[in-house]
């Protein structure tokens, strides 16, 4: 920064002094760029996680998303694309951290409420974790990453929580991917 305070040079003699001021902004913005796209996501979905249904089928035979996956799917993608904030999707292979916190059932006893909160009883019924990372996988793909076969290594957690929630945290890594285009 110059004394002025813009990050540019007052006009002088030989010049070289702003163009050596205007490099080094350049430099450094590529640089908060650069270090911007390697931070990881984190995509809250609020309200209670809905899980990929099955595809249904009509009597004549078209097949269509349950309404609720359908809702929460939608939900998921609003809630992806306010945490991009306007950035592109990330093109690199990730690591995906999800954490399902499923609301815990009312007729339990303050006792066995408090259990499960503290994680000493955990979620052992359906629906199965796995059906929570479709549907999941299916609200960030486009928004946050390209396509969901970029994924390449996947931690979940389902657990009970007093704010029912599905947190979903999208790490760049710095490996290569293999991608080849096929030729024909």
């Amino acid at each position: 920064m110059t004394a002025n305070g813009s990050g540019l040079a007052s006009p002088s003699a030989d010049g070289g002094e702003a163009r050596k001021d205007l490099l080094d902004s350049k430099i450094s913005f590529h640089t908060e760029t650069a270090a911007a796209t390697q931070a990881p996501i984190t995509v809250i979905v609020s309200g209670e996680p809905i899980a990929k249904g099955r595809p249904r089928m009509t009597r004549r035979g078209f097949v269509y998303t349950p309404t609720a996956t359908r809702k929460f799917e939608a939900h998921g993608r609003l809630a992806a694309q306010l945490a991009m904030n306007g950035r592109p999707p990330i093109e690199a292979p990730v690591r995906l951290e999800l954490l399902v916190e499923l609301p815990i059932p009312s007729s339990w006893s303050m006792r066995r409420r408090a259990a499960a909160v503290t994680g000493d009883i955990v979620p052992t019924s359906r629906p199965d974790v796995d059906n929570f990372l479709k549907a999941i996988f299916d609200a960030l793909n486009s928004i946050v990453i390209v396509d969901d076969a970029q994924v390449v290594d996947v931690c979940a957690t389902k657990k009970f929580g007093v704010a029912p929630k599905m947190v979903a945290t999208v790490f760049p890594l710095d490996a290569a991917s293999s991608n080849r285009k096929v030729q024909r």
